[in-house]
């Protein structure tokens, strides 16, 4: 069941060089009850997400100025963890594995319903309020696997006493398994969870981000220890 967004009116910032996509995404968002800024080249859209302090960015791959991936690159690097929605022109995978490798939150391809690109707005925010709403005291706030540590309240991470560098949804998802040592959960169970979504039968993105985990907290990536696969089921992390 699809939850109601709560009343306040969220900021949706669309970056888009095609005037008449851009126009279309602004009427329909305004439509749905949503305060729409515009921009139509890279450049502009950073200072607009700098400045305006948008919910949900929904951000073309092909840009002037700068692309869709400079874009979310230059974002994340100033820590900020504003879901961002990538439009890709091609349903190649390099297009999709860029804009996540970038940091994006979610990619739609080209052409796509505008019913299902508000949707996936609509859970972004849904996800992000709910992240925000959640009250936890000092010690739940914590996660002590050891030489792992967790602090959901700082976003930050430690292995051995030394802080992990990691994008928001990589500590997203490693913060949601952790939660639940030695609980197994599929990957569209951390799609619809961790992303706040659910892609058509496409779960690689929850296989990236796993990959790349592994990469930052195990000794031996090509045998885990920690982030363990279940084979034909998903991922848990074992203590």
């Amino acid at each position: 069941m699809t939850l109601p967004l709560p009343s306040r009116k969220f900021k949706i910032l669309v970056v888009e060089d095609d005037r008449t996509l851009r126009e279309a995404l602004r009427y329909n968002l305004v439509a749905d009850g949503y305060e729409v800024l515009v921009a139509d080249d890279g450049g502009e859209g950073l200072i607009s997400a700098r400045q305006d302090n948008p919910d949900v960015i929904v951000l073309d791959l092909m840009l002037p100025s700068l692309s869709g991936i400079e874009v979310c690159k230059a974002l994340r690097r100033d820590g900020s963890i504003v879901p961002i929605i990538m439009l890709t022109a091609r349903d190649a995978e390099i297009d999709r594995v860029g804009g996540i490798e970038s940091g994006a939150d979610d990619y739609v391809t080209k052409p796509f319903s505008m019913r299902e690109l508000i949707a996936r707005v609509g859970a972004q925010i849904r996800r992000m309020d709910m992240l925000k709403s959640v009250s936890m005291s000092a010690a739940d706030q914590v996660i002590d696997l050891g030489d792992l540590v967790i602090n959901r309240g700082s976003r930050a991470v430690t292995l051995g006493g030394k802080q992990l560098n990691l994008r928001p949804r990589e500590f997203d998802l490693l913060a949601y398994l952790a939660a639940n040592p030695g609980r197994v959960y599929t990957r569209d169970q951390l799609l619809q969870d961790v992303w706040g979504f659910e892609y058509s039968g496409d779960t690689r993105t929850v296989d990236v981000h796993v990959r790349w985990l592994r990469l930052k907290i195990e000794k031996d990536p090509s045998n885990p220890t920690l982030l363990g696969t279940v084979r034909g089921v998903g991922y848990r992390i074992s203590v």
